[in-house]
């Protein structure tokens, strides 16, 4: 299944019937008179979040979605039939925009919650409302109300407790493949993960979930490499996990790259809680590892950029710690609570 996070749809609910103008004559029947039914009000349009689809690929082949109108009144006042409803199932954690992609409509964030996106019209009154002491045969109806069309914007965010940041080839990806039962593309070039990958990783008994996004280079605010835009699905994380490859020979610049596409990305996602990590040292010599170390670690302290942690994601050395230091962010342990004194009577 292809990943798609962000789709354009047009949607129109149905409008309402128009009301009938209809009279009773029956031979030997009193009390005859207008007995127009209203029209059946138009059908709506409703966005739905699932929880067993994580992509907007459905809405790249079907991008109409018109609900039925409400059918016109008939005679005996007969109300006409109304118009079925459309649902639009999107992934849970789909938020959805206006026209000029800015003007946040709903976000969908639990499976099952809905949100009306254009509700249909009402239909139109008969001409037995109309009749009165000095109109006792009203001629008139009144026409259903017309339906809402609008152009939306479907955004597709992932759900996640932490999201995995890094250059390229920074070992993202092994690192999820060692601690979840995802698959992700492993290879040794540069952007082999292409869309996010989701994995849920255990840690003394706790569960929590972690996104790994395509690899940010510099400028990829500007659109170089893959640019930013799948930085989305890492803004509902509670904490960021920051690997920097050890092998680099330039493991403080590659830092501050991150942060700075961060920065440029959002202020508010810059400001997320981070924990750095130093991968891949099982490739590296004990004197070397210790520079790099000292060095990276420098640049944290100055910038009071939270704890750095070494790990490797092949060894799985220091994976363990490391997966610690994020569950005590996502959910920090509580405090056992204290005893009390047994009560005396």
């Amino acid at each position: 299944m292809k990943f798609l996070d962000l789709a354009k749809v047009h949607i129109r609910s149905g409008g309402g019937g128009s009301g009938c103008v209809s009279f009773r004559r029956e031979k030997f029947v009193e009390f005859g008179g207008p007995n127009g039914g209203d029209g059946g009000n138009g059908g709506s349009v409703w966005a739905e979040a699932v929880d067993n689809l994580n992509t907007l690929i459905d809405f790249r082949y079907q991008q109409h979605f018109f609900a039925k109108s409400g059918q016109a009144g008939m005679g005996s006042q007969r109300t006409g039939k109304t118009g079925e409803d459309i649902v639009l199932k999107v992934p849970t954690g789909t938020e959805i925009l206006d026209e000029d992609q800015e003007t946040l409509i709903a976000d969908l964030t639990e499976p099952g919650q809905r949100v009306l996106l254009a509700k249909g019209g009402n239909g139109g009154w008969g001409n037995v409302h109309f009749k009165t002491a000095t109109n006792q045969a009203p001629r008139r109806a009144n026409p259903g109300q017309e339906g809402v069309e609008r152009t939306l914007w479907l955004r597709l965010k992932l759900i996640a407790d932490a999201g995995l940041l890094g250059l390229p080839n920074a070992g993202k990806s092994t690192f999820l493949a060692a601690t979840s039962n995802a698959r992700p593309k492993i290879a040794d070039y540069p952007f082999t993960t292409l869309v996010p990958n989701l994995g849920v990783v255990g840690v003394d008994g706790r569960e929590f979930v972690i996104a790994d996004i395509p690899g940010l280079i510099e400028g990829a605010s500007e659109g170089r490499g893959l640019g930013d835009l799948f930085l989305g699905h890492v803004e509902r994380c509670a904490v960021l996990l920051h690997l920097v490859d050890a092998t680099s020979e330039s493991v403080v610049e590659d830092w501050r790259t991150i942060l700075a596409e961060l920065a440029a990305y959002s202020p508010e996602l810059a400001r997320k809680p981070r924990i750095t990590a130093l991968n891949k040292i099982d490739a590296l010599d004990a004197d070397t590892l210790a520079e790099r170390r000292a060095a990276l670690a420098a640049a944290i302290r100055a910038d009071d950029d939270g704890p750095l942690l070494e790990m490797s994601g092949v060894t799985g050395a220091g994976v363990t710690e490391v997966l610690r230091a994020l569950q005590a962010r996502i959910a920090p342990p509580q405090a056992a609570p204290a005893e009390q004194e047994p009560w005396q009577p």
